[in-house]
C-alpha cells in the first residue's frame, strides 16, 4: 500500500480546523440565515469534506500501478482544490451574511455561486477519475475491491442528486414573473421555502420534500460499504458461510443495492414534495419492497455459500 494521498490529507487537517473555528462561530455569532444559526452550514460541511477528504485518500493509497497511481493522484489533487475552494466561498459568504447556494441577487453573489457550481461539477468529475482507475485495480481482495468500487458509485449517484437542487423553482419563476426578477435560483426543498421547519440538527424539511436526504445517504455510500466489507471480514471466523471471499463480496454488492435503492426512494419522495417523517403508501410500499428485497438477496447469497467440511477450520 502507498502513502496516503497528500493533498486530501491537506484538505482533510482544514477542514478539522475549520469545523473548530464554525463551533466558535456558533457560540459567539449569534447570526440566523434561513431559520438556521449562520455558522451550522459551514460545520456541517467541513465535516462532511473531512470525512470525504479522508476516505478518498485512503482508496487512492490502495492503487499500486504507477500510471494509474498518477491519474488517480491528480484526481485527488483536484478534489481537494474544489472543495477548498468550495469552503472558501461558503465562509466567505456567511462572513457577508449572505447565503452560499443558490444567491444570485447581485452580481458578486451570482459569481460566487457560478465558481461554487463549476467546483462542484469538477469535483464530482475527479471523483469519478478515482472510481475508473479503482474499478481496473487487481491487487486487492474481491470483497474489499468491490466494495470500494460500489461505496464509489453510490457516492457519485448521491452527489449527482445534488444537481436536482440547482434550477428554479417553481415559486421562483412566479417571483420573477410578476418582478422581473429572481434573486435565488435552485433550493434544497421541494413544496416547501427553505429555512421552514426542519430536523434539528440537519435541518431538513419537515413540511416538504428535501433533495439534501437522498444527497446525504448516497454520498456516504463510500464509507458504509468499506465498512460493511470490514464487518463481514471480523464475523467471518465465526460464521462459516462468510468464511469464502466471493460470499462476502456478493453480500457487499447486495448492501450496495440497497443503498442505490435506498437513495432514489428518498429522492423520489423529496420531489413529490413530500417529507421524510410523512411518507404515503406509495413510500412506504416501496420501502417495504426494497427491505424485503434486500433481505432475501442476503438470505439467497448465503443458502448458497459452500460449506466447509468437518475437517475444515474455519479461518479466523
Amino acid at each position: 500500500m502507498q502513502s496516503w494521498n497528500r493533498s486530501l490529507l491537506a484538505l482533510t487537517g482544514a477542514m478539522i480546523l475549520l469545523a473548530l473555528v464554525c463551533v466558535g462561530g456558533l457560540l459567539l455569532d449569534p447570526r440566523t440565515l434561513l431559520g438556521q444559526p449562520i455558522w451550522a452550514k459551514p460545520l456541517k460541511f467541513s465535516i462532511s469534506i473531512a470525512i470525504y477528504g479522508a476516505t478518498l485518500a485512503w482508496m487512492i493509497s490502495l492503487v499500486t500501478g504507477r500510471r494509474a497511481r498518477r491519474v488517480a493522484t491528480a484526481a485527488g489533487a483536484v478534489v481537494a482544490a474544489t472543495g477548498a475552494i468550495e469552503m472558501v466561498a461558503i465562509v466567505g459568504q456567511v462572513v457577508r451574511g449572505r447565503t452560499s447556494h443558490f444567491d444570485v441577487a447581485t452580481p458578486f453573489d451570482a459569481t460566487v455561486w457560478s465558481v461554487m457550481a463549476a467546483s462542484i461539477v469538477t469535483l464530482w468529475v475527479a471523483t469519478a477519475a478515482v472510481g475508473v482507475v479503482l474499478l481496473r485495480e487487481r491487487s486487492l481482495p474481491v470483497a474489499s475491491a468491490w466494495a470500494i468500487r460500489l461505496g464509489l458509485g453510490v457516492a457519485l449517484l448521491g452527489m449527482a442528486v445534488a444537481f436536482l437542487m440547482t434550477g428554479p423553482t417553481g415559486a421562483q419563476i412566479e417571483t420573477a414573473q410578476a418582478t422581473g426578477s429572481m434573486p435565488t435560483v435552485g433550493a434544497h426543498a421541494v413544496g416547501a421555502p427553505d429555512g421552514g421547519p426542519g430536523l434539528p440538527l440537519l435541518g431538513w424539511s419537515t413540511t416538504g420534500g428535501d433533495l439534501r436526504i437522498g444527497h446525504f445517504v448516497g454520498l456516504h455510500g463510500l464509507q458504509a460499504l468499506p465498512l460493511l466489507a470490514v464487518i463481514l471480514l471480523m464475523v467471518s471466523g465465526r460464521v462459516a458461510r462468510l468464511a469464502d471471499e466471493r460470499v462476502r463480496a456478493r453480500l457487499v454488492a447486495v448492501g450496495a443495492g440497497f443503498l442505490t435503492g435506498l437513495t432514489l426512494l428518498l429522492t423520489g419522495q423529496a420531489l413529490r414534495a413530500q417529507p421524510l417523517l410523512a411518507p404515503d403508501a406509495l413510500t412506504l410500499g416501496a420501502a417495504a419492497a426494497l427491505v424485503v428485497g434486500t433481505v432475501l438477496a442476503a438470505g439467497l447469497v448465503l443458502s448458497r455459500a459452500p460449506r466447509p467440511t468437518s475437517r475444515e477450520a474455519v479461518p479466523a
